[in-house]
């Protein structure tokens, strides 16, 4: 299988070390990766352009910022910087959606929690659990896709180890709460950034790809700064580039809370 991704500023090498008695578990490689996407750095921002491409070739486009701060503790697994986490998206583009803000509180050991601020009608939607796997504005991403799955929500088994790519199978431990059968992810071994991870149903058919395309080097840290998101069945895509990233900001947890999705912290988006 031929799988695209460019590598800016730094180079991996495409030989890792080989399976060994040290080899790592499926659990540990998929620790390594959420850490690699979603918990480099204790904070970070990002300015997002979106590009949902339709079954016609017609395109609409979102931009917004993001915000994440990540809030780990003892008892939430903080020697592997897995813990508690914020997310903030504000929506400054295209007018219809401007001032749209997403919040999530991520957390370990329950359901996370995820809410929307839709200002026309100027209501905070909570968003329930049975919702995450349905569509982030539009989009071909769900919900949870934007905050990680968490890993204890699957069972992962190492079925690859061929170079340059671990390759895990992951299989929901509760079926009946996911549209999907399994995914399988494709996983550098040096980076441990998730190449490709595809979707399959009970029928066995892959329905979904994600594929993170682009990895930069900023302020020392591996970062995707592109990816897109196929719906096989819809044939349509979403592609989503990151510019503007900073590391290390000085942002107070409170503006993680529900009160700053109406009174957003525009400071911080700029």
């Amino acid at each position: 299988m031929q799988l695209r991704w460019m590598v800016v500023g730094f180079l991996l090498p495409l030989v890792a070390a080989t399976a060994s008695a040290n080899s790592p578990t499926a659990e540990d490689i998929m620790e390594k990766a959420h850490h690699a996407v979603l918990y480099q750095g204790d904070m970070m921002r990002a300015f997002i352009r979106m590009t949902i491409t339709d079954a016609n070739g017609n395109q609409r486009k979102r931009q917004f910022y993001s915000l994440r701060l990540d809030r780990p503790s003892p008892a939430q697994q903080a020697d592997r910087g897995l813990g508690a986490q914020y997310v903030y998206i504000y929506f400054q583009r295209p007018g219809d959606i401007k001032r749209t803000a997403f919040l999530v509180h991520k957390h370990t050991d329950k359901d996370d929690d995820r809410w929307l601020y839709l200002p026309d009608l100027d209501l905070v939607k909570r968003i329930a659990a049975g919702d995450k796997r349905t569509s982030f504005v539009g989009s071909t991403y769900f919900y949870e896709d934007i905050s990680g799955r968490s890993l204890g929500e699957d069972r992962h088994e190492l079925v690859s180890n061929d170079d340059p790519y671990f390759v895990i199978k992951s299989t929901p431990k509760a079926p009946d709460s996911v549209e999907f059968a399994y995914y399988k992810s494709w996983i550098h071994k040096t980076s441990y950034i998730p190449v490709q991870v595809e979707y399959f149903d009970a029928r066995d058919e892959k329905y979904r790809l994600w594929e993170n395309t682009q990895v930069k080097v900023v302020e020392g840290k591996p970062t995707v700064v592109s990816g897109v998101m196929h719906d096989l069945r819809r044939n349509e895509q979403t592609v989503v580039e990151s510019s503007r990233i900073t590391y290390g900001l000085d942002v107070p947890p409170d503006i993680f809370t529900e009160r700053y999705l109406r009174n957003p912290p525009t400071g911080y988006f700029r």
